[in-house]
């Protein structure tokens, strides 16, 4: 292994046991079983490689540096995908997939109340898309905590009992939907030829921001 890729590894190894032991608390203020905790987070690293293919849209292609990304690519030797005037909107099943069943899950297993939830996830959103701006050849960026704090926030004022798992549904969703589903027209101009919504896996805002929230209640 080149060693300019041990850091990179150690990172990610990094960022994984962060994230198991955040999952780990997150279980316990949910009163789910911790065996859930590496089955999930199995789930979700194993989908974040999975995009799923929904349709082409007539893109431009944007002028500037490869992303962080496409940088990774070039240092793995990966083959780039070549931009042909056309970009491919894809889901991420780790990065948004597996979030949302885990928020559908949580909104059976714990009986919440529809119109709090819906209302939870309008709140995260509304800030997520008003937060959240396109960057050229990296994609949809907003800034890290805004979503959780909000959906903390709007958690504990919508039902205080139910604080926990109202956070990360409103966390989650509300990202996939403010920062993602609502910004897909803007995708066309950023000049990449995929876009995949969650596309960063279990480091994607999507995901993190449902822990992060649950972890602020």
């Amino acid at each position: 292994m080149p060693r300019s890729l041990l850091p990179l590894l150690a990172l990610g190894l990094l960022a994984s046991f962060v994230q198991l032991l955040l999952l780990d608390i997150v279980f316990e203020k949910l009163g789910l079983q911790h065996d859930l905790v590496y089955l999930l987070l199995a789930m979700v690293v194993c989908g974040s490689v999975i995009n799923l293919p929904l349709y082409e849209v007539a893109a431009e292609e944007a002028p500037g540096e490869d992303s962080f990304q496409q940088q990774i690519q070039r240092l793995l030797g990966l083959p780039r995908p070549a931009f042909n005037g056309r970009t491919v909107i894809a889901v991420n099943v780790g990065g948004a997939l597996i979030p949302v069943g885990f928020s559908i899950y949580l909104l059976h297993y714990n009986a919440l109340d529809l119109l709090q939830v819906l209302t939870a996830v309008v709140i995260v959103a509304s800030v997520a898309y008003l937060t959240s701006v396109p960057v050229p050849n990296v994609g949809i960026a907003m800034p890290f905590l805004v979503a959780p704090l909000t959906a903390a926030f709007a958690a504990m004022l919508i039902n205080p009992q139910m604080a926990a798992p109202l956070a990360y549904i409103g966390g989650s969703v509300g990202v996939l939907i403010g920062a993602d589903l609502l910004r897909l027209g803007v995708i066309p101009k950023l000049g990449a030829p995929i876009a995949s919504i969650g596309g960063a896996g279990p480091f994607d805002g999507i995901f993190l921001s449902g822990l992060l929230a649950v972890l602020l209640v």
